[in-house]
């Protein structure tokens, strides 16, 4: 930048940056984070030296799914994800919450929390028969995952046999040191072939190859945190027992795990792991928390998505300062209308970011934010960046508030939106163009669906491009001729294209539905018409009052959903996928002896999972609730049952032992 604007921009940078080390250094009351100053001060020292030949600037102190190349692996226990928190506020509202029902039964002074670092790699599944190394998989969606044991095997630290002959279930995290990453990416450099973008992605595409020799060759490590199962009878009181359980066996753990008894010692772990970063061999994100005793993570259980024993505290998103170049308008797979940014390119935690969501109309207006407008970026959680703020002393002259048009070419038709009664955002009215049926095609074979490994925006372009496609089931119907003399394509590819695309054509019933686009029908409400109706056909003959009845869905739900199967195009749609897709495990419901009952299970029952138990009671026709309330029909009690048992004999609410539940669900 040179000339006019950029003496203009270099003395708003000077005024902005002096306003800000003022705040900081002088006044104690920062507005922005530390990263986010930093850029702005090597944007001044770069302009500096670009318009004036030097900088005068002084230094100051600123602040996966389950691909078809390899075996699935039903998981013998469910791989949860983890909650996150991001301030210590936030950490101290989990504890309180984690306190508050323990504190219902037992003496809160007991509890105490296991403390790791959370290392930012790859998931990894590991089972041991008889001592000997049986399977290594990746977490896939938490139930089924992939086969990686001949990648798996190549890791350098993990044992392929234990010091006992015992059966055990283990998790841990895959990790690239810092060097080998550099290496790696050297070499790379050298054979001119993409770049890693960070470690983590470097050991998840080392794991996840078909030639163990080039595993191998990447230098793997693991870390494992959890014993999920094992035959040995001794009795494991505390998660620091497991860890010393899976030490014994020679199974590597981190040297980096702490017992703390209050938030302020969870902080001075927190904050010295902060500052010591950058020392460990491995990339951490950082730290996990557990509950330490057993019986407490028992009584706790969990979410539908995570343990409420456990969170990981992230450390302080990563910031950065750009300019939004433009705001573009993208039309989502069920026609919402979603602006976005459009930045120059910048770097934030080893990845380059030039696009950015505003979310919606309401959250532009709330940022101010304007073409031209120098904004504060964050990657939120690591992983989506987002804008924090506009740097308004950096607003170039003459800008105008954005104001969304009233029509976007790419709805088709007219172009019309019309905002959704009751919410932010914005859809097409008439959602017939070529761009809405890209995006659907873009969704249909993500992971969230029918996870069509290897096949992404891309490859739908290109299929679209060449007119292979234009609905769904046109991908079932391809062939490696068709594929492989595509501008980019080989045989090797087409046929992995191909054999991808006939793994996917069996397909769970709510991965079926979530495919198919319908408004409001995620994963979690998919699995809940899945589960209730227990078929396709019983879903598409459901008017809007059977499945708004659904505990979680929801009039507004209902009527989209009975409407979506009501238009012929859909029903067309429908079809032509039965023609090659086969819907395999729907819910199978048993019986009706459990209908209009709710069920609380608290304890640890023997002869089944809880995930079991609940099972049963949905296949019957029963509800599970997870507190105890005046509409509790009974609570199952297992070993070791804590405050919901006597909240239950409080009430008066049935108790039922296992066994007696096992005879109610067998009438």
């Amino acid at each position: 930048m040179s000339g006019k604007d950029g003496k203009k921009r270099l003395a708003q940078l000077r005024e902005t940056v002096a306003y800000h080390r003022a705040l900081y250094h002088e006044k104690d009351t920062p507005e922005i984070s530390d990263e986010a100053y930093d850029a702005l001060l090597e944007e001044l020292r770069k302009l500096e030296i670009e318009i004036e030949g030097a900088s005068s600037t002084a230094d100051t102190v600123g602040g996966e799914a389950v691909s078809s190349a390899f075996s699935k692996v039903n998981h013998a226990v469910r791989q949860w994800s983890l909650d996150n928190v991001f301030t210590k506020e936030e950490l101290a509202d989990w504890m309180a919450r984690v306190e508050r029902n323990i504190g219902q039964f037992a003496d809160i002074s007991t509890i105490d929390y296991v403390v790791e670092h959370k290392i930012d790699g790859l998931k990894l599944v590991i089972e041991y028969k008889n001592g000997k190394l049986f399977r290594a998989a990746t977490r896939g969606d938490g139930v089924v995952g992939e086969d990686v044991t001949h990648t798996a095997a190549t890791i350098r630290n993990l044992p392929k046999q234990l010091p006992r002959p015992v059966d055990i279930t283990c998790t841990g995290e895959v990790w690239l040191s810092e060097k080998e990453f550099e290496r790696i990416n050297k070499k790379r450099k050298q054979e001119n072939e993409p770049l890693f973008a960070n470690p983590r992605n470097a050991a998840a595409g080392s794991l996840r190859q078909l030639d163990p020799a080039i595993t191998a060759d990447r230098k793997l490590a693991l870390t494992v945190y959890e014993l999920d199962l094992t035959s040995d009878e001794t009795p494991i009181v505390t998660q620091l027992e497991k860890l010393q359980v899976l030490k014994s066996l020679g199974l590597p753990i981190s040297a980096h795990t702490k017992i703390c008894k209050s938030l302020e010692e969870i902080e001075r772990f927190y904050h010295h792991s902060i500052a010591k970063r950058d020392t460990f061999k491995h990339h951490i994100d950082g730290l996990v928390i557990k509950v330490n005793q057993q019986v407490y993570q028992r009584e706790l259980g969990y979410t539908a998505k995570a343990p409420r024993f456990s969170i990981a505290y992230k450390f302080p998103a990563v910031e950065a300062t750009t300019v939004v170049e433009n705001i573009l308008l993208q039309v989502g797979r069920t026609g919402v209308v979603t602006p976005v940014a459009q930045l120059r390119p910048v770097l934030i935690d080893g990845s380059t970011v030039s696009k950015a969501t505003l979310h919606n109309e309401d959250n532009i207006a709330r940022l101010d934010v304007r073409i031209g407008d120098t904004v504060i970026l964050r990657k939120a959680g690591d992983i989506i960046p987002e804008i924090v703020s506009v740097v308004l002393t950096l607003r170039p002259d003459k800008t105008k508030p954005y104001r969304f048009p009233k029509t976007v070419a790419a709805c088709g038709g007219d172009g019309s939106i019309e905002r959704i009664p009751g919410e932010a955002a914005y859809r097409c009215v008439f959602r017939d163009s070529g761009e809405f049926l890209r995006q659907r095609l873009y969704y249909f074979v993500s992971k969230a669906a029918f996870n069509i490994d290897g096949v992404g925006p891309k490859i739908i372009d290109a299929f679209l491009d060449a007119g292979l496609i234009s609905e769904p089931a046109d991908l079932f119907t391809l062939t490696e001729g068709d594929i492989k003399d595509l501008p980019g394509f080989k045989d090797t590819s087409a046929r992995n294209i191909i054999a991808a695309i006939n793994a996917s054509k069996e397909v769970p019933l709510y991965r079926f539905l979530i495919g198919l686009s319908i408004d409001g029908v995620g994963e979690e409400t998919a699995r809940l018409l899945a589960n209730h109706f227990g078929s396709l056909e019983a879903i598409t003959t459901a008017d809007t009052d059977d499945i708004s009845i659904i505990h979680g869905i929801g009039d507004t739900v209902g009527q989209s959903v009975t409407t979506w199967f009501a238009e012929d195009a859909h029903t067309s749609l429908v079809d032509n996928l039965l023609e090659h897709v086969k819907i395999v495990n729907p819910m199978v419901v048993i019986g009706r002896n459990l209908e209009g009952k709710i069920f609380v299970l608290t304890g640890t029952l023997e002869t089944m999972t809880r995930d079991e138990a609940k099972e049963k009671i949905r296949q019957n026709g029963g509800k599970v609730s997870g507190s105890v309330s005046k509409k509790t029909s009974f609570v199952v009690v297992g070993k070791d049952a804590g405050s919901k048992a006597v909240d239950a004999k409080k009430l008066g609410i049935p108790q039922l032992t296992e066994a007696a539940f096992t005879d109610l669900v067998a009438k």
